[in-house]
């Protein structure tokens, strides 16, 4: 209701203004004079302001045409302008149709549709990111390497898009082989994102195959950092490369720093008998030999294996049977229990004559299925005690049909343990008149 009143108010007043206007310009004296080349015209105040009226339109009018001729002008000449903004909006509705149906083939497995279509969208939209993007995969996606290649490249060299370039590029060397240049792409890649999971990923796995061992151990260090790897798992992982280093700087003389990695690997995971047992042997060519039996005895607490067995044999390889059997008393106080410790102490029962000690071991293993290595003790046993040929070839017999992965660890784990736990055949348990062929029937296998 005020608003109405309000308008009502304001409407009237305006009439009211412009009725006085009139009634002053009719009223008013004195006219308006206009002096054009000699000739002069009078006019009265209204009609002055009539002929301004009507030469308001005119003078829009005018303006209007020059603004059309210039836009005209610059249409030819490739300014900026309606008409052009008219294309442009309808080249850009063109492209991002053919975008969409590029994406949809792309989903649909249509690689040679999605190609075309990216294509035509690239072209279409002034080679937009996206639309190289979507050339690209559908380029992968039939094989045309040559062109997701060229697409990823012009991706990488924009700042904005230099991230998804680059792997795009890494993705093409591994797809072909080329884990040379895989690499310094994803060393390239680890510098634009250096916390990005897949780019931590692909270069820890391409430094380890490529043997870059202290590159492998840097990039697993900032996956550690990073939370992407479990502690455990990093670890173990770093062990391995530590270990392969080792080997490597041993075989190029640096025997300190071989030293130092091995051990170091052995630390990080005393589960991993093959560096703990490196490490054991590096410190015993050091002079080290208490430190090398701390380490494989802390390795043996956790998981007994004939490896480990036989490198703290060789600690001392010179001792006397009887000198080895005592020693190996520390060994066995750490973990006695299960099928490795038993196997051991039948073994070195064996070196010193023992036969019912060997013979109790084995027992107490109870295994429903002995292994190879078992059966062969068992064999030497038999035959060292004198049971008929019978039994002996029957446990030998049962030896060769085991598999070599049982319980107890494979026959070869065992048979390279043997010269260090028995020696000599000839001589081991000489003082108990036992003939070579008793234990020739063991480590023959």
């Amino acid at each position: 209701m005020l608003g109405s009143l309000i308008r009502v108010l304001f409407f009237a007043g305006i009439v009211g203004a412009a009725t006085w206007g009139v009634h002053r310009l009719t009223e008013g004296a004195g006219a308006v004079r206009i002096d054009v080349d000699g000739f002069e015209y009078a006019l009265t105040p209204l009609a002055a302001a009539f002929g301004l009226f009507l030469a308001f339109p005119a003078f829009v009018g005018v303006f209007k045409a020059i603004g059309l001729a210039v836009a005209v002008q610059r249409f030819f000449v490739g300014g900026e302008t309606a008409v052009g903004r008219f294309f442009n909006r309808r080249r850009e509705r063109r492209g991002w149709e053919a975008m969409t149906r590029a994406m949809i083939a792309l989903a649909e497995g249509d690689g040679g549709t999605a190609k075309a279509r990216a294509t035509k969208a690239e072209y279409l939209l002034k080679n937009h990111d996206l639309a190289r993007l979507v050339t690209a995969r559908a380029a992968e996606m039939i094989g045309d390497s040559a062109k997701a290649r060229a697409c990823y490249k012009a991706l990488a060299e924009e700042k904005k898009t230099a991230y998804i370039g680059v792997r795009g590029l890494i993705e093409l060397a591994q797809s072909a082989g080329n884990e040379d240049r895989a690499l310094k792409l994803a060393t390239q890649a680890h510098r634009l994102r250096p916390e990005d999971p897949w780019v931590l990923d692909t270069l820890y796995a391409l430094q380890s195959r490529s043997f870059d061992w202290r590159g492998a151990r840097k990039t697993l260090a900032e996956q550690r950092r990073a939370g992407f790897a479990p502690k455990a798992e990093a670890d173990r992982r770093d062990a391995t490369l530590a270990l392969a280093q080792a080997e490597d700087a041993e075989e190029c003389g640096r025997v300190e720093e071989a030293r130092k990695l091995a051990v170091e690997a052995a630390r990080l995971d005393p589960a991993n008998a093959d560096a703990v047992s490196t490490a054991a042997r590096h410190l015993v060519a050091a002079g080290c030999e208490r430190k090398a039996g701390r380490t494989i005895v802390q390795a043996w607490r956790i998981r007994p294996c004939p490896q480990l067995a036989a490198a703290y044999a060789a600690i001392k390889p010179d001792e006397t049977p009887g000198e080895r059997v005592k020693r190996f008393q520390t060994l066995l106080e750490a973990n006695g229990a299960g099928a490795e410790p038993n196997l051991v102490r039948a073994e070195l029962a064996l070196t010193v004559g023992d036969w019912a000690g060997a013979r109790r071991a084995i027992e107490r293993i109870g295994e429903a299925e002995p292994s190879a290595r078992s059966c062969a003790i068992m064999a030497a046993v038999a035959r060292c005690e004198g049971e008929p040929d019978a039994v002996v070839r029957g446990w030998l017999a049962r030896a060769l049909g085991t598999p070599r992965d049982g319980a107890g660890g494979s026959v070869l784990d065992h048979a390279a343990m043997l010269p260090l736990l028995v020696g000599d055949p000839g001589e081991a348990v000489e003082d108990n008149g036992v003939s070579s062929d008793a234990l020739g029937a063991q480590s023959e296998r």
